[in-house]
């Protein structure tokens, strides 16, 4: 298991180098600069050069890329061109909470929501229920999450005025963007469930526990939904991940001051420091959650655990 982790982790360094060096050499072409050029003209020549030069802007390319990679091996994701000077660790940090909070909403909720709705639909197949069910998820799939926190906002917060409409207040703020998140999760979810749990249910060990004189709850719980859910834990990993980078838009409509809004507002400022730390960041929490997902999914399936040694 040390051994398995240990080469992950080397490809998961050489992974985020590669990402990194990518998005450094594709953001040199963006158009503009992360400057006012035309208050940067009215400055005298010496003090413009001092001010590239105090962002390394001055010196080639490559020079560039090989001092933001030395600051990179020491977790130092540089200063902000826009947030006058901060380093662009400490923004991410301060920006994390309201994008993890409305994430994690989503995920809990859809999972939940999701898991009810499919294991509904395969126990009551080919009925109004499995229907209605499998409509939602339809809808869930078809409908772009920021049509839907448009109609949230309108019925909900303008209309009957139960949430608040937008900006970072209190929890209240949370709950919308968690729930436009989280349709995507649901719609998901609830057809991956319906189509494992149809499947689980004609295999031959559901069939024997019938035999067995088993109750129909002791049926779907212990044997047919923990079976059904080990294939789902592999497309959590993509989920979380698109429901943090979904996130983008959401965030922007919701005005929640999150990792989201921070990236969008960066890419409209050309403030190429936060731009390189925000993809740095959405880009180890991918691999992570890929190795998270990976790592779980070894200790439940037992087929797995027992091919790779895992003990």
């Amino acid at each position: 298991m040390k051994k398995y982790i240990a080469i992950r982790a080397v490809y998961i360094l050489i992974t985020l180098w590669i990402i990194a060096t990518l998005t450094f050499f594709l953001m040199k072409q963006l158009p503009g600069s992360p400057f006012d050029e035309e208050k940067l003209a009215l400055l005298p020549a010496a003090a413009k050069a001092e001010i590239y030069a105090k962002y390394s802007l001055d010196q080639p390319v490559w020079k560039q890329y090989v001092h933001y990679m030395g600051n990179l091996a020491r977790a130092d994701l540089g200063t902000s061109f826009f947030y006058k000077g901060r380093p662009v660790l400490d923004i991410i940090l301060n920006r994390l909470v309201p994008s993890a909070l409305i994430g994690v909403q989503a995920i809990v909720l859809g999972v939940a929501l999701g898991l009810i709705l499919g294991v509904v639909a395969a126990l009551r197949h080919n009925t109004l229920w499995d229907a209605v069910a499998m409509f939602i998820a339809v809808i869930g799939v078809s409908i772009p999450n920021f049509v839907f926190a448009a109609l949230l906002q309108y019925y909900v917060g303008m209309k009957w005025g139960l949430l608040p409409v937008a900006f970072w207040k209190s929890y209240s703020s949370s709950v919308m963007p968690s729930i436009a998140l989280s349709l995507i999760v649901i719609a998901l979810i609830a057809r991956f469930i319906r189509n494992e749990m149809l499947e689980v249910l004609q295999q031959d060990y559901i069939v024997l526990a019938k035999a067995k004189g088993l109750s129909p709850f002791a049926i779907v719980w212990r044997h047919a939904i923990r079976n059904a859910l080990i294939p789902v834990i592999t497309i959590l990993g993509p989920i979380t991940v698109n429901i943090l980078t979904g996130s983008l838009v959401i965030e922007s409509i919701f005005s929640v001051p999150g990792i989201g809004s921070l990236f969008v507002d960066a890419i409209k400022m050309n403030d190429y420091t936060t731009i390189m730390g925000v993809t740095i960041f959405y880009s180890a929490f991918f691999v992570l959650i890929v190795l998270i997902v990976d790592l779980l999914y070894r200790v439940i399936d037992p087929r797995i655990r027992l091919a790779g040694g895992v003990k």
